[in-house]
């Protein structure tokens, strides 16, 4: 046995100085390693292609990597300024598509490869130069800056993985082989498969979730609390492998509807899929695509497929076998783990027990191979669905370094996966690793089958998160002490403000959960939603889909209540298609966003790093004869704008500088001010049944000169 590639770091130690270079030294190996995979592409093609129509081409995720840092690092204030404003934009989100049938058809003028190299060379100097000067405290928490360290070093394995199964999916003649990543070898076997057999597991109690003292990284899904006591229930003693599976294939289940969930066989209609998509077939057999070759089918390797085509093959091996056979759900798949006699990642030394890490080859190798208690496999040669989507364990809590890396997925629609792949590494080969993506997805991921009594566990399904389900209430809920919703007003003041005159394109700047946004699409042909929270931008892409959004709000202390964001009730489903809900920041916008007749920036100024950059650069976005509608209370805090950024709520050179001032002396340039305006408009913003923030904003009104 062999080592994994990088070995996982730890939060404790003894010396801090010997921690530094540990960080260092990984950081450096995951940063290379990943570059080193980026070799796989041939030509310029293989870069800027998209592998598969609903992800970005490979040149995003190159780049998309490195930002993460810069973008990270100045949320964490450990860095003041951008490294390349234009590229941090470009890149900085579009991993997870809405659905599977979402054709994001964007054009984007991606650059050049050449100029995302230099780029994260300038990444790599600027986060040793961070991990030099930083001061360092053992153990390293939670709170810690050097949490947007180990944080860049975590996202970047996850884009190796994600990447490599991107580049798995480019047509052959786009890559070429890379000696870091050569597959495992083929043996003699690889004809032959064993048969599978359910294997007894006795009944116990899991216990899942990070303590916030846990002595290594993890992911905000981690932390908090989940037991579970399980009946004894049976497993599939090995992954179902490619041998297992073909009886599948051939015996038409990917023809047979009634297999499949009703998700699933409209993804399978929609992907005309015949059998799995690294399968190769021709009159010459069948070959498995790996990264960058295609080998002879070896059918003792597990096979590679989405949940959708895993939930099928069980509900046909339930028919041929007469047993009730379905996916394992996170607590039984822990179960297994927790008999497997394994320890955690940070023991394993130079010894990988499985085909993880990269320890023994870049692929998956036979799975009778790695044996781990009566099971093969429980961690390792490929990640494993399960029945589980994913939800937050009692005492979960939001990362603010990244606010949008698990609640936006907290909508029954990401499924779990268990236990690594042959590329995992890092925090994905850890117990308590929790990585959840759509049911359509491709990953290096298989499965085994369990027959079980057990329960699922029953998912929430209300957004419990604070800031989200209070602004859905600020947005859609009832009104207190005879204030008119806050949102509804701004838009309805803004489409008066703009008169019968047509309105083609408008632009809500700081759109939150979308209120202003829907209401706007009642008159406009076109609205751009914009706001830096993904997670608020998730909700008014549901609301758009499904016209209706469950939240629970806080009642007093653990008490809540549920409600439904409704925009049928309220009248604006029928015009929702005419929105669009992306996520950006505001004083970085693509380029894409401009031409607008109607911006609404509402209680955005305040809250934003540098305002007057944003009030600048906005003009460029609107037509001649267009208009700006600011609503702000000018609650200046220097937690969110440094007070040399302030642009009123001030002395300046001994004289006294409000906000209104200071918007008439940057927007005069090209704006005027409208003669009925500013206006006061009130708002209330519940925070409990018995608390709320009655705030005063003020509106004014500039069109822009023609």
């Amino acid at each position: 046995m062999s080592g994994m590639r990088i070995h996982p770091l730890r939060l404790d130690g003894q010396r801090s100085e010997e921690k530094r270079e540990e960080i260092r030294r990984v950081f450096h190996q995951t940063f290379s390693l990943n570059e080193t995979l980026f070799e796989h592409l041939r030509d310029p093609a293989a870069w800027t292609g998209k592998a598969i129509s609903l992800r970005h081409p490979l040149i995003f995720y190159f780049g998309h990597a490195a930002t993460f840092y810069t973008n990270k690092f100045l949320v964490a204030g450990l860095i003041d300024q951008h490294i390349d404003a234009d590229l941090e934009s470009i890149f900085a989100v579009g991993v997870d598509e809405m659905s599977w049938d979402d054709l994001d058809e964007t054009h984007y003028d991606w650059p050049s490869v050449e100029r995302v190299r230099a780029y994260r060379n300038q990444v790599r100097e600027m986060v040793d130069s961070v991990i030099s000067r930083l001061p360092l405290d053992l153990p390293i928490t939670w709170d810690s800056p050097w949490w947007a360290v180990l944080m860049g070093i975590e996202h970047e394995n996850i884009h190796i993985e994600t990447s490599s199964v991107l580049m798995r999916q480019l047509p052959l003649a786009r890559v070429r082989p890379v000696a870091a990543f050569t597959p495992a070898p083929l043996d003699r076997r690889a004809k032959e498969f064993p048969q599978n057999h359910l294997r007894a597991v006795a009944a116990g109690r899991v216990r899942l979730g990070k303590a916030e003292d846990a002595p290594r990284y993890g992911w905000d899904n981690e932390y908090g609390y989940h037991e579970q006591d399980l009946q004894g229930f049976a497993a599939s003693e090995f992954l179902v492998s490619n041998g297992e599976f073909l009886a599948f294939v051939e015996d038409g289940g990917y023809r047979e509807s009634h297999w499949w969930s009703n998700e699933g066989d409209e993804w399978r209609r929609f992907s005309r899929a015949e059998y799995p998509t690294f399968w190769v077939h021709d009159a010459g057999g069948w070959r498995l695509r790996l990264i960058a070759e295609e080998r002879p089918m070896p059918w003792v390797w597990p096979v590679e497929v989405n949940y959708h085509e895993a939930a099928a093959f069980c509900r046909w091996k339930s028919a041929q076998t007469g047993q009730s056979l379905r996916l394992p759900s996170e607590d039984e798949w822990r179960r297994l783990r927790d008999l497997s006699g394994l320890a955690d990642n940070d023991s394993w030394g130079e010894m990988a027990p499985a085909q993880i890490g990269l320890a023994h080859g870049a692929s998956p190798c036979p799975v009778d191979r790695h044996r781990h208690g009566d099971f093969y496999d429980v961690v390792g040669n490929v990640w494993q669905w399960t029945e589980t989507p994913i939800y937050p364990f009692d005492g979960f809590r939001v990362h603010p370094y990244y606010d949008d890396f698990t609640v936006p997925t907290f909508d029954q629609r990401h499924n779990l996966m268990k236990g690594g792949s042959f590329i995992s590494l890092g925090n994905e080969t850890q117990i308590e690793a929790r990585y959840a993506f759509r049911r359509h997805f491709f990953q290096h991921a298989g499965f085994r089958y369990v027959h079980s009594d057990n329960l699922r566990p029953e998912v929430p399904i209300y957004e419990t998160d604070t800031a989200v389900a209070q602004y859905c209430h600020f947005h859609f809920g009832p009104e207190y002490f005879g204030v008119a919703n806050y949102a509804q007003a701004i838009a309805d003041l803004a489409l008066r403000a703009w008169g019968n005159r047509p309105l083609r394109r408008a632009l809500d700047i700081g759109c939150s959960v979308g209120r202003s946004s829907f209401a706007l699409a009642t008159r406009a042909e076109e609205v751009v939603g914009i706001d830096f929270s993904t997670r608020f931008v998730q909700v008014a892409a549901r609301l758009q889909e499904k016209h209706r959004f469950p939240y629970a709000i806080t009642e007093e202390g653990e008490l809540q209540s549920h409600h439904w964001a409704d925009l049928r009730v309220l009248g604006l489903a029928e015009t929702a298609p005419r929105c669009q809900f992306v996520q950006g920041d505001a004083n970085n916008l693509k380029p894409v966003h401009r031409d607008f007749d109607l911006v609404v920036a509402a209680n955005l100024i305040d809250r934003l790093s540098n305002p007057e950059k944003f009030l600048r650069g906005i003009g460029e976005r609107i037509r001649p004869g267009g208009m700006l509608v600011i609503s702000s209370p000018y609650t200046w805090l220097e937690e969110f704008t440094p007070k040399e950024r302030w642009i009123g709520g001030m002395r300046r050179n001994g004289e006294t500088l409000d906000t209104l001032q200071g918007l008439l002396s940057i927007l005069a340039e090209q704006f005027d001010l409208h003669p009925d305006y500013p206006q006061d408009l009130p708002f209330v913003i519940r925070e409990t049944a018995r608390k709320y923030q009655h705030s005063i904003a003020q509106v004014s009104v500039w069109s822009k000169r023609a």
